[in-house]
């Protein structure tokens, strides 16, 4: 027996859209039903997303499509209240893989230009019936309304499937399904847009989780390996941020996928770069997403995650937020250190303290952009005794310019502390490499005399192998802050030159050392203005006259302070051994106090 809707449904669900104000508007253009669907479903949710979008405007906006749920026309169709109406697809098969962003049920033949694109609709073709010219035109204007489907429900107007519009459906590409059994509209449009509500309600929820987590990281002044390691946690794969050049900054994730990766980095790059470059988030193959991270109308790079696993639509809002954090970051960070100073100084940090192993370590470097097949490396540590009349600290730049001038010379550059600069030379195996370091050294001396700045550099071993870095590192840390206390005549200090003052600071740390200046100086050491007095007379060469007129006394007051200290001491100063134990404990001293407070401290 053909369905007929009855008298109730059909006004509640079809004769509204057919006639009055909503259908003509009033005589004005016809109304989008679409958007306005759209904007109610978006103001109901007010206060929900107000909340979540309070981002600068320099960030630019996630596509729409990031954050809808999905169904597709065939999700709809295989539906459990679908089934009993004997659904058939008569036109358009090929088509139900189109997304479905709301149902709409309607009568009037001009229903198109009142829709947004993306609608089911639903009818009983009441107003068609009869008219072939009709019935094709209204299938044409489906297409250009670009609707996912058309859903004709048989029994009122049509007993079989309409020949003219189901051939228009096929020549445009529009699915066309009709139903055999009753179908109650009402439930169906209340179920889908229950999914489609939900769907989107649960990536807000992922939405707001991601952005406030990521907002509050960011301004507890988390640091930038902080901020990626979080999104590699909500991501559950492998994020890699990279710049332009497609340099890896920074990684996070699980170790041994990270590690493929980057092992192999110069063909995963080439891929990276092929997916940029199609919007603010690009979504490829095997869960590969790319976000762009750009703001103020100027780009800085890429997140990559590998892999992501969930839907495309959560991976594609997550990269987006995630991009929108890693932006504010570096906005609110620190503008005289990019994320290339970071990364740099999060690498050589790893070098220097061996907390990684030698294989990752090569990998990182290798995407890093430094060379390392076939290289000696050389850890350089350069300390500025001064910044000069304007108060300059512009290290980095300028050995960065220094060694673009050198060829086949690379490496890495970071600051580490207010005055201080490390840098990793990479030197191919045919060169000299304590010549390469010298000219270099010679180099940005010249480029700070030019500001009127001076400063030490201190050199390390030359390594073939990453895992003696750490060793090269610590040496050229310590040869750098012995030259400090007596800057040496060549233009790098190595730990030849800086002799006694450099084994003492090597060794200041250890706690026999400590012991040691306890034994030889304790009383001294309560007593700072006679042991200034020893050291200016230990400096000066034991020359009493002049270290009595550097502290601006007669020779027998300094002979008497001087006697004072043999007393408090229990040493003879003219007996060599004696004092040259004295003179260590000094210059131990001396660098336990250049160091700080103690060695976590540095």
């Amino acid at each position: 027996m053909p369905w007929t809707p009855t008298t109730g449904e059909h006004h509640s669900f079809w004769a509204r859209f057919t006639s009055g104000p909503l259908s003509h508007c009033g005589g004005q253009r016809p109304l989008p039903f679409g958007s306005l669907a759209d904007h109610i479903h978006s103001t109901s949710r007010g206060s929900a997303s107000d909340g979540l979008t309070a981002l600068s405007d320099q960030i630019p906006a996630i596509p729409p499509q990031a954050v809808a749920g999905r169904l597709t026309v065939r999700d709809v169709l295989d539906l459990e209240l679908v089934a009993p109406w004997g659904a058939e697809v008569v036109a358009g098969a090929a088509h139900l893989h189109r997304a479905v962003r709301w149902l709409h049920v309607a009568e009037a033949l001009d229903v198109g230009v009142m829709l947004n694109g993306g609608e089911m609709v639903l009818t009983t073709g009441l107003l068609l019936a009869g008219d072939e010219r009709a019935q094709r035109e209204y299938i044409e204007s489906m297409q250009r309304a670009d609707v996912a489907a058309v859903v004709l429900g048989l029994g009122r107007a049509f007993r079989t499937t309409p020949e003219p519009m189901r051939r228009a459906a096929e020549r445009c590409g529009v699915p066309l399904i009709v139903l055999h059994r009753p179908a109650p509209f009402a439930r169906l449009t209340e179920e889908v847009h229950s999914r489609l509500a939900h769907g989107r309600f649960a990536t807000l929820d992922l939405s707001d989780r991601v952005r406030s987590s990521l907002t509050t990281l960011n301004l507890s002044g988390a640091s930038l390996q902080q901020v990626l390691d979080e999104i590699a946690s909500y991501s559950g794969c492998p994020a890699v941020l990279v710049n332009l050049a497609q340099r890896v900054l920074a990684s996070a994730g699980d170790k041994g996928s990270l590690s493929e990766l980057l092992r192999d980095w110069d063909r995963v790059s080439r891929q990276v770069a092929g997916l940029s470059g199609g919007g603010p988030v690009t979504v490829g193959p095997d869960g590969w997403i790319v976000a762009s991270l750009e703001a103020r109308g100027r780009q800085w790079g890429r997140l990559v995650l590998f892999g992501y696993q969930g839907p495309e639509e959560y991976g594609q809002l997550l990269a987006a937020r995630a991009a929108e954090a890693l932006v504010m970051h570096r906005l609110l960070g620190d503008r005289d250190r990019g994320w290339e100073d970071q990364a740099a100084e999060s690498l050589l940090l790893d070098l220097a303290s061996g907390a990684a192993r030698p294989e990752q370590l090569l990998a990182r470097v290798r995407a890093a952009g430094l060379p390392v097949n076939r290289r000696t490396f050389v850890p350089v540590v350069v300390r500025l005794l001064d910044h000069g009349p304007d108060g300059l600290d512009d290290m980095p730049e300028l050995v960065d310019r220094v060694l673009a001038e050198q060829p086949g010379v690379s490496g890495l550059v970071a600051r580490i502390g207010p005055a201080g600069t490390a840098v990793l030379l990479s030197i191919p195996y045919g060169q000299d490499a304590d010549a390469a370091v010298h000219r270099v050294a010679v180099q940005v001396h010249e480029g700070l005399k030019a500001s009127g700045r001076t400063a030490v550099a201190g050199a390390g071993f030359g390594c073939s192998e990453l895992d003696e870095l750490r060793r090269s590192f610590v040496e050229a840390v310590h040869v750098a802050d012995a030259a400090v206390a007596g800057p040496p005549a060549a233009p790098v200090a190595r730990l030849r030159d800086v002799r006694l003052r450099g084994l003492v600071r090597l060794l200041r740390d250890e706690p026999e050392l400590q012991a040691f200046i306890e034994r030889e100086l304790g009383p001294l050491l309560q007593n700072p203005d006679l042991l200034d007095v020893l050291r200016t007379y230990l400096d000066t060469g034991r020359n009493k006259s002049l270290a009595a007129q550097m502290h601006h006394v007669s020779r027998p007051a300094l002979y008497r302070r001087l006697q004072s200290i043999e007393a408090l001491l229990g040493t003879d100063l003219d007996d060599w051994e004696q004092l040259t134990s004295v003179y260590v404990a000094l210059l131990a001293h001396e660098a336990q106090r250049a160091a700080g407070p103690g060695p976590a401290a540095r």
